[in-house]
């Protein structure tokens, strides 16, 4: 394979060492009633084998909120440390996973390498931390997943925190950092817009992505010729289309749309799904859009807009990590989002990362974000590059 196209795809998912995906079970499958009641409120647990350090993880099931404002069930997996809570609950690190697919079997707690896919896992459980990782909607449980939608991630986020602090045994409290990457990096930027009016019981304490996705618009046209941001818009079209009605047609050449349906059943976890993107892809190598940016388009315009996190509250603190090789999420894209957040009035630390493609971005800046996390915990003032 190319050491082009490898560095190019990771940007949909570098599971390190991560293997195929188990068969979806019965767990993800309950009837649409269940879903009724309080979000954030857990349905059903089971314990899982392979957390590190003594460590208990727990495949979970939990209400959650859908875009229609209606009851959905999301899945994940919680991650509690072992021993006592300390005297008011132990910190919780909402962990928001990047792109793994977007069909119900691609949810990473089927993952057979989950907690090696957790930038950080080993020093959260030695710190104390419960972890809640989510799925969001549509993979685990009844798909189609939406897809760098930021509602739909934003709230799975904050109500497996809910569950992290609920779990019989966890101990978790109310406050929470949550860390991502790619769109994970999305998902937690969009956790910080919905967090305050969405959970107001809860208190994030902070927002840590690596190389997010920002401006969807430009990311989308400046990807669309690479093999990387030809998967990113068929998933994004294949998505969409079924979550907001977008009629993909209208974009699409019609010899495209077997290979983006292709593309949409297969999910991302390693190197030999990488491959075999590869070859699925090729077809749209030939013919794929019949406009040259379907940002220009309706409705993906407003779509995309719509999906594009503007600046947050300004009393949340931020750290973002950008690699300077990223070809996917171009460090230009994530400066202005910066820039955006400190007009804002945010406090932002930015870590710019030589020699870091979009695939390394997470793991380089893993050592990082866990000292920024820790001082958000113990009340330190938060950094500020604002002001240089």
């Amino acid at each position: 394979m190319p050491l082009t196209f490898r560095l190019i795809l990771a940007t949909l998912c570098m599971f390190a060492e991560a293997g195929v995906v188990n068969a979806q079970t019965d767990f993800y499958r309950a009837p649409r009633s269940e879903a009724a009641g309080t979000p954030g409120t857990l349905v059903r647990q089971e314990v899982i084998d392979g957390a590190p350090l003594g460590a208990t993880a727990y495949r979970v099931l939990y209400r959650s909120t859908g875009l229609d404002n209606k009851p959905i069930l999301v899945s994940g997996v919680v991650i509690v440390p072992p021993g006592d809570p300390p005297p008011g609950g132990r910190p919780i690190v909402a962990w928001a996973h990047p792109t793994s697919g977007v069909v119900p079997r691609c949810a990473p707690s089927l993952a057979i390498f989950l907690f090696e896919q957790i930038q950080g896992l080993r020093s959260f459980v030695r710190d104390g931390y419960v972890v809640a990782a989510t799925d969001y909607p549509g993979l685990g449980t009844e798909g189609p997943h939406p897809y760098l939608v930021g509602t739909s991630e934003g709230r799975a986020v904050i109500d497996s925190v809910r569950v992290a602090g609920s779990l019989p045994g966890a101990g978790g409290g109310k406050k929470f950092v949550v860390w991502g990457h790619s769109q994970g990096g999305h998902a937690a930027l969009f956790t910080g817009l919905v967090a305050k009016t969405y959970a107001p019981e809860l208190d994030l304490l902070g927002v840590a992505a690596a190389a997010p996705a920002t401006d969807l618009a430009t990311l989308m046209n400046e990807d669309i010729d690479s093999v990387g941001g030809k998967n990113i818009t068929a998933m994004t079209l294949w998505s969409w289309q079924r979550v907001f009605d977008a009629n993909m047609d209208k974009v699409i050449d019609p010899r495209a749309k077997p290979a983006i349906d292709r593309l949409a059943q297969e999910c991302i976890e390693g190197p030999f799904d990488l491959r075999r993107r590869q070859l699925t892809e090729q077809p749209l190598e030939q013919y794929f859009l019949t406009t040259k940016h379907p940002s220009d388009v309706e409705p993906w315009h407003t779509l995309l807009a719509e999906n594009s996190p503007g600046a947050l509250p300004p009393e949340i603190p931020v750290f973002l990590a950008q690699g300077t090789d990223d070809v996917i999420i171009h460090p230009d894209v994530t400066k202005a989002y910066e820039d955006k957040l400190c007009k804002g009035g945010s406090k932002v630390h930015m870590l710019s990362m030589p020699n870091i493609g979009h695939g390394r971005a997470a793991q380089a800046s893993t050592p990082a974000m866990l000292e920024w996390t820790s001082d958000r915990f113990t009340g330190k003032p938060a950094p500020d590059d604002c002001s240089r």
